[in-house]
């Protein structure tokens, strides 16, 4: 099962997932595991003007914002997935960061960013040094409720709010090209 990406040319921030659920990859949309707060965070921290829901996620190309994941197979948990599974998910994933050119790539959890990344991949939330494509790198938790790091709903808003403020900040020092 496949599920599709929600691309645009130059989105303000791509946001980049593991891999889709069985739920979501059964019901067309990303992050539609019951529970799961994603497009509340996003609507909390201001990065969409209303509030969204997992149906909804065919709409962030129209918000300026785009969606997709590392790996595009979907399992039940993302340990189920095999280093053949990421290393295409990589190259994929950086055709396309060149191809939509985002202002920032988001990764969604510390695992989906170490998988791009490799060893070298720092801990934790927050800005990260590298640049895929020229586009600078942030992490936020894993909005899924099994995320014992980050385990209530205002642990997660935290980063997701940093993030804004960090997005908006960059938009301000890339020159448009």
């Amino acid at each position: 099962m496949r599920l599709p990406a929600r691309l645009r040319p130059k989105p303000s921030i791509l946001f980049v997932g593991i891999n889709p659920s069985l739920a979501s990859a059964r019901v067309g949309h990303h992050f539609a595991g019951p529970g799961n707060p994603f497009y509340r965070l996003l609507h909390a921290a201001r990065l969409v003007p209303e509030p969204l829901t997992f149906a909804d996620d065919v709409r962030l190309p129209e918000l300026g914002l785009a969606l997709t994941n590392i790996a595009e197979r979907a399992t039940r948990e993302a340990a189920e997935l095999t280093a053949a599974d990421y290393a295409r998910g990589r190259k994929r994933l950086a055709r396309t960061i060149t191809k939509i050119k985002p202002t920032v790539v988001a990764f969604v959890g510390v695992t989906a960013y170490r998988q791009f990344f490799g060893p070298s991949a720092r801990p934790g939330p927050g800005p990260k040094p590298e640049r895929i494509a020229g586009a600078p790198v942030f992490v936020v938790p894993n909005p899924s409720g099994r995320n014992a790091a980050y385990p209530g709903f205002e642990d997660k808003l935290v980063w997701y709010r940093r993030l804004r403020r960090w997005a908006d900040q960059t938009r301000t020092t890339i020159l448009p090209t």
